[in-house]
C-alpha cells in the first residue's frame, strides 16, 4: 500500500517548506530566499538556502538539496513514506486512505516475512548462548577469548547457531513459519534431492541490522581455526541486498551525528572491540569493497570519514577503492593505517585505546595516503615508474567534486611526483577536468617528459655492446643492476643482460620484446642497431675492452 500520488502532490504544494525546515534550523530571510548554517555539515558562514517559491532547499557548501520530503528524510533519517507522514502532521493535513500497489505490496510482504523470521531466528540464537550445555560454553569461551563482554554481546545481539542440521528450521516451524517461507528466508540451504538444512551451524552469529534495528541478514563465524569458510554470510533476499547496509550503524549513528565524523572499518570485530573500548562513531563495510550505496548512507550521518582498514596489502588496496567511492559523494576523507599491518581489533587489545586515539588524531589526509602508496616501491628517477605513479594518482583527483579542492590536490600531487614541466602539467590537468583519460597516452607523455638524454658514456657503451658479440659476453657479466637502474637506458641494459643469459641473439625482435613500453628504448634501439662493428674479423678485442671499461667506470 502507498499514498496516492495526488495527495503527495497536494501536500508538496500546501506544506510551507520554510515553516517545516524552521523546526530544525534557524532561518533568516535574505532576498527571495531564507538562509542558515547547514544542518548536514559543519560551517561558520551560512550556505544553506531555502527557496519557498520553488519549494526547494539547497546547500552551496555540501551540495545537499531537494524537496521538503528530501529534507525530512535526511534530517530525521526516515523513509519516503515516513517523511510524508511527518510533513502532513506539520502541515495539518489528514492522511488519506492508502491505495493498493500490488507489486510494491508483494515485495514489502516478502521482505516483512523474512525480517520476521530473521527476528525469530535471532532471538533463538541469542538464547542459545545462555544455555548451560557444552556448545553454549564453547560459544561463551570463544567470545570471551576475543575480548567481548556480556554487555557488548547483548548490545550487538550476538548469538550461537547449534551444530545440528535442522535445529533452527525446526524452531521456525514451531513458531508457525511455512516451508515456503523458510526456503525463501536464506536461513536454510536447499538440498538437491529436496528439502533443506540450516545454513548456519556451529557458528557464532553476528546479525546485520538496518538503521531501524531490524535484522536483515547474518554473518556466521566458525569457532575453530581449521573450519572453512571462516565466515559464512546470508544470501541476498527481498529484505537484504549486499552493499546497501553498514554494520553497527544502528548502534553508532547518533554518536556519528554528534561527533560529525565516522571511522570506517572492515569487519565485525574491527568495530565491536573499539566500540566496547569507547569508540562509538564507527561503522563497518562488512568486509566488501565499499559501495556507492554505503557511501550515500554514511553521508547522511557525517561528511567526514576516517578509513581504518587492515594494514595488510589487501586492506591498503581496499582503502584506496573506498577513497574514490567516498570522494564521489563529496565526503572528506582521511586514512589511518595502524603499525605492522594491525587491524583495529588486535591493535586496541594489544596497545590500548589511548594509543589508538593518538594515532587516529594523526590520520593522513587522503591525498597524502594516495601519494605515499603511489611512490612506494617506485623510483621517481626512472621515467616509466614516475609515469606509473602519476597514472595511479590521477583517478583520486578526478573523483573530487569540489573544483577548488580538485585543483589544490592536483598541484600537491604534481609537486610530490616532480612533474615540473608546465606544458605537461597543463595537459594532465585537462584530463582531470574532463573526467576521463587515455592511460597509455598519459604514461607516454610523462615518460617522455621525465626521460633524460643518455650520457655519452651510456650511448658509447651500448654501441659497443650492440655491435660486438664477443665484447657482450666479456663485459655484460661484470655489469650489475646498480650500474644502470637509475639511467634512462636501464631497460636496454636490462634487455641485453637477459638476452645474454638466455643465449639469445640481439636483434630488433628480441630487444623490442624485452623493452616493450619503454619510450627511451623505442627511440634508441633502432639507432643502435644501425651502427657498424668497430673492429674487423679476427682483430684483437683489447682496445674495445679498454673503451668499454672506461665507459663503465664513468657510469659508476
Amino acid at each position: 500500500m502507498r499514498f496516492p500520488q495526488t495527495f503527495i502532490d497536494d501536500l508538496r504544494r500546501q506544506a510551507d517548506i520554510v515553516r517545516v525546515i524552521q523546526d530544525y534550523v534557524s532561518l533568516k530571510k535574505k532576498g527571495a530566499n531564507w538562509m542558515a548554517c547547514c544542518p548536514f555539515h559543519q560551517e561558520k558562514t551560512p550556505s544553506f538556502s531555502v527557496n519557498p517559491a520553488k519549494d526547494i532547499f539547497y546547500c552551496f557548501g555540501c551540495g545537499k538539496g531537494g524537496s521538503i520530503f528530501n529534507f525530512v528524510m535526511e534530517i530525521e533519517r526516515v523513509t519516503f513514506p515516513e517523511s510524508i507522514k511527518i510533513v502532513a502532521e506539520k502541515a495539518g493535513m489528514p492522511l488519506p486512505v492508502l491505495v493498493e500497489d500490488k507489486k510494491f505490496e508483494a515485495r514489502r510482504k516478502d521482505a516483512d516475512e523474512i525480517i520476521e523470521m530473521n527476528s525469530w531466528a535471532l532471538e533463538w540464537w541469542e538464547a542459545q548462548v545462555e544455555q548451560g550445555n557444552a556448545e553454549a560454553r564453547a560459544a561463551q569461551g570463544y567470545l570471551m577469548g576475543r575480548g567481548i563482554s556480556d554487555e557488548t554481546r547483548k548490545i550487538f545481539r550476538l548469538g550461537y547457531a547449534p551444530d545440528r542440521w535442522d535445529a533452527l528450521s525446526t524452531h521456525l516451524k514451531e513458531r508457525g513459519a511455512t516451508l515456503q517461507q523458510i526456503e525463501r528466508s536464506g536461513l536454510v540451504v536447499k538440498k538437491d534431492a529436496g528439502g533443506f538444512y540450516d545454513r548456519f551451524r556451529g557458528r557464532v552469529i553476528f546479525p546485520v541490522l538496518d538503521a531501524q534495528g531490524r535484522a536483515v541478514a547474518f554473518g556466521g563465524r566458525t569457532m575453530t581455526a581449521d573450519s572453512e569458510p571462516k565466515y559464512l554470510n546470508s544470501p541476498e533476499t527481498p529484505a537484504y541486498t549486499k552493499g546497501r547496509h553498514l554494520y553497527g550503524l544502528h548502534q553508532t549513528r547518533d554518536e556519528i551525528r554528534q561527533r560529525k565524523f565516522a571511522i570506517l572499518v572492515e569487519g565485525y570485530l574491527d568495530l565491536i572491540i573499539p566500540f566496547q573500548a569507547g569508540v562509538r562513531n564507527m561503522v563497518a563495510s562488512l568486509g566488501t569493497a565499499l559501495t556507492s550505496e554505503q557511501a550515500k548512507l554514511l553521508g547522511r550521518f557525517a561528511r567526514k570519514v576516517v578509513i581504518n582498514y587492515d594494514g595488510d596489502r589487501a586492506g591498503v588496496k581496499a582503502a584506496g577503492r573506498a577513497i574514490e567511492t567516498l570522494l564521489a559523494e563529496d565526503i572528506e576523507v582521511k586514512v589511518l593505517v595502524l603499525p605492522e599491518g594491525a587491524d583495529p581489533d588486535e591493535f586496541i587489545r594489544q596497545s590500548g585505546i589511548e594509543a589508538y586515539h593518538e594515532l587516529r588524531g594523526k590520520a593522513h589526509p587522503h591525498i597524502q595516503f594516495v601519494l605515499d602508496q603511489a611512490v612506494r616501491d617506485r623510483n621517481l628517477h626512472r621515467p616509466a615508474q614516475k609515469a606509473e605513479a602519476v597514472e595511479e594518482v590521477l583517478p583520486y583527483i578526478r573523483a573530487v567534486r569540489n573544483g577548488i579542492q580538485k585543483r589544490e590536490y592536483f598541484d600537491i600531487a604534481m609537486d610530490a611526483l616532480r612533474i615540473e614541466e608546465a606544458t605537461l602539467r597543463k595537459e594532465l590537468w585537462q584530463t582531470v577536468k574532463a573526467g576521463t583519460a587515455d592511460a597509455s597516452l598519459i604514461r607516454q607523455k610523462v615518460t617522455q617528459a621525465a626521460g633524460a638524454h643518455p650520457t655519452i658514456a651510456e650511448q658509447k657503451l651500448l654501441e659497443l655492446l650492440f655491435t660486438d658479440e664477443d665484447l657482450r659476453h666479456s663485459v655484460l657479466p661484470r655489469i650489475e643492476a646498480a650500474d644502470y637502474e637509475d639511467l634512462p637506458t636501464a631497460a636496454v641494459f636490462r634487455a641485453l643482460k637477459e638476452l645474454d643469459e638466455e643465449g639469445r641473439s640481439v636483434d630488433f625482435s628480441s630487444l623490442s620484446e624485452k623493452t616493450e613500453g619503454d619510450v627511451v628504448a623505442a627511440d634508441l634501439v633502432p639507432l643502435l642497431l644501425m651502427n657498424e662493428p668497430q673492429r674487423a674479423d679476427g682483430e684483437a678485442l683489447d682496445d674495445l675492452q679498454v673503451v668499454a671499461e672506461s665507459c663503465l667506470v664513468a657510469l659508476r
